[in-house]
C-alpha cells in the first residue's frame, strides 16, 4: 500500500509517496511553486497539477492523501484559521480538496505533522517508551505539534501544541496574535535578531550573532543569546510542567543551536516542578525538512 502525503508551504507544494509494504520507503517526491500570490483557487489548482504529475510517475492515483497545512482546519466551521498563507483563512478546505480530487482528505497543522512524523519514523525510533511526544518548531516562528500513543492531540478548538502564543514577557513585544510577548515574539529567529539591534544599534542575523557570541568579545551578542537561554529554559519547563513529554524533538533554525541542549537544558530546571530534576530527553530531529511530508503521508 502506498501512503500519499502534500506538505503545502507558502512557497512550495511537495508530495511523496511511501511504501508501506517496503519500510516505508520513498517511491517518489516532487516539488512545485505555490504560488500563493495567485490566490487559493490557484493553490488548489496547484496540487491537483502535482498530484497529476507525481501519480503519473507512479503508475497510480492515491486512494486517500495526507496534507501538512500552514494554519489549521478549525473543528467546529471546518474552516482554515491562523495561516500564514493568508488566502487559506476562511475557507473549507478539506472539503474543496475532496471535491476536487475525489478522494477523502485528511489535513493537520504543519507542526503537528513534525512532530506526528519524527514520533513514527524519526527521533521517537530511540526513545520507543516516549508515550507523549512534544515536537517544537523554532525557526521564523515558534510552533509545535502535540503526539500522544502515536496519536496527532489536535485538540477542541484544533490548536493542541501551539506553545507559541502564550505570554513569555511581560510587557513585551507585539504579535499578531493579539497578546504581547508571546514565546514567538521573544525566542523566534526575527525576535533575537530584533532584540539585537535594540541593545546594539546594529542589524545582524542570526548566525552572525551566534559567532560574535562564540567570540567573547561581543557583550551585545551575549546579552542576545543568554537571553535566548533564560526565556527558553522558562518556556520549556512550562511544556513538562503540563504534559511531562517523555521526548522533546526541535526542529527549525533556531533548533540548530547547540547551547539549547547544553545550558538551555539547565536553564529548564530553574522553572521545572520537579525540584530542579530534569530527565527530559530533548533532542534535534532526524527527517530534516523530510519531516512535514512524510507525516502528512503519515496521517
Amino acid at each position: 500500500m502506498k501512503l500519499w502525503g502534500i506538505d503545502l508551504g507558502g512557497t512550495k507544494i511537495e508530495c511523496a509517496v511511501l511504501d508501506s509494504n517496503n519500510n516505508l520507503e520513498v517511491v517518489v517526491r516532487m516539488r512545485i511553486a505555490t504560488e500563493s500570490a495567485k490566490g487559493y483557487e490557484h493553490i488548489l489548482s496547484q496540487i491537483k497539477k502535482l498530484i497529476d504529475l507525481v501519480a503519473e510517475q507512479v503508475g497510480e492515483r492515491p486512494a486517500k492523501i495526507g496534507f501538512a497545512t500552514p494554519g489549521v482546519l478549525e473543528p467546529d466551521s471546518q474552516l482554515m484559521k491562523n495561516s500564514n498563507t493568508i488566502c487559506l483563512n476562511g475557507k473549507p478546505m478539506k472539503k474543496d480538496l475532496e471535491e476536487i480530487l475525489g478522494i477523502p482528505v485528511q489535513l493537520a497543522n504543519d507542526a503537528n505533522c513534525f512532530a506526528l512524523a519524527e514520533t513514527l519514523i524519526g527521533a521517537g525510533k530511540d526513545y520507543p517508551r516516549a508515550e507523549v511526544v512534544f515536537g517544537v518548531i523554532m525557526g521564523t516562528g515558534v510552533g509545535g505539534g502535540l503526539v500522544v500513543n502515536n496519536k496527532i492531540i489536535g485538540g477542541h478548538h484544533g490548536i493542541g501544541g501551539e506553545w507559541g502564543h502564550n505570554i513569555l514577557e511581560e510587557n513585551g513585544d507585539s504579535c499578531y496574535c493579539g497578546k504581547a510577548g508571546c514565546v514567538e515574539q521573544v525566542i523566534a529567529g526575527p525576535a533575537l535578531e530584533r532584540h539585537y539591534e535594540k541593545i546594539s544599534g546594529v542589524k545582524l542575523s542570526l548566525k552572525e550573532i551566534l559567532e560574535e557570541y562564540h567570540s567573547g568579545k561581543n557583550e551585545f551578542a551575549t546579552a542576545t543569546i543568554e537571553r535566548l537561554l533564560e526565556f527558553y529554559g522558562r518556556a520549556i519547563s512550562t511544556l513538562i510542567n503540563v504534559l511531562d513529554p517523555g521526548l522533546i524533538v526541535i526542529g527549525g533554525g533556531v533548533g540548530n543551536i547547540d547551547l539549547l541542549y547544553t545550558a538551555g537544558y539547565d536553564k529548564i530546571k530553574k522553572y521545572i516542578f520537579n525540584k530542579g530534576v530534569v530527565t527530559t530527553p530533548i533532542v534535534k530531529p532526524k527527517l530534516g525538512d523530510s519531516a512535514g511530508v512524510f507525516g502528512a503521508a503519515l496521517l
